[in-house]
């Protein structure tokens, strides 16, 4: 059975920066480009029908378009490194969008995340990497940054637990508001727009 999560995907300009730090970490096990993302919200193995139920309460999530940046790379796992990640740069329309996400999850009576959102593109996984390779690691890489990209939908992804890493297939996608559709609705609805001025 399928594990299912919530996702952002990351454009090609953005894994192609990526994709430039891989390599100079002995023992690392590199993710793929194509399967590079960002969780929003881990659901794991389901039925079927909770799949179904999960995907129709997705549905009704209006949210508008925003910006995103990668900036920095970490590892996870304080006393022994289990990964390396590059890491989001502080957003609140993830953040609404993940806790929005995450009030579906638990009226659906999922089991909560017991970890903290801390978004993320996983970029290897670790095993029996040195603390000392790992810190030369992330000092010879600690002014990374991407260009500014433009998140226009989230996804629900599904993953093989035997693989660990992906491949990842994308199973729904749900389009996020543009701006500009945002304003016009308002422009339409005069009423309802005057009353949100005041």
């Amino acid at each position: 059975m399928p594990r299912l999560f919530t996702a952002l995907e990351i454009p090609r300009d953005a894994a192609l920066s990526l994709s430039l730090l891989r390599g100079g970490l002995p023992g690392a096990r590199w993710i793929d480009v194509e399967n590079y993302h960002i969780t929003l919200r881990f659901i794991g193995d389901v039925e079927g029908h909770v799949a179904d139920e999960v995907a129709n309460a997705l549905d009704r999530i209006r949210r508008p378009e925003f910006t995103l940046w990668l900036s920095g790379v970490n590892a996870f796992g304080s006393k022994k490194p289990h990964s390396v990640v590059a890491s989001v740069a502080p957003s609140p329309d993830i953040q609404a969008l993940q806790a929005e996400i995450e009030r579906i999850c638990q009226r659906l009576a999922l089991a909560p995340d017991p970890r903290k959102f801390t978004p993320h593109v996983s970029l290897a996984r670790l095993r029996n990497v040195r603390n000392e390779e790992i810190a030369h690691y992330l000092s010879s890489r600690g002014n990374f940054s991407t260009a500014p990209f433009s998140v226009g939908r989230f996804v629900l992804m599904s993953s093989r637990d035997s693989v660990g890493g992906g491949p990842y297939i994308v199973e729904e996608a749900w389009p996020l508001e543009s701006r500009r559709s945002s304003y016009q609705n308002l422009a339409e609805r005069p009423f309802e727009a005057a009353r949100i001025i005041r």
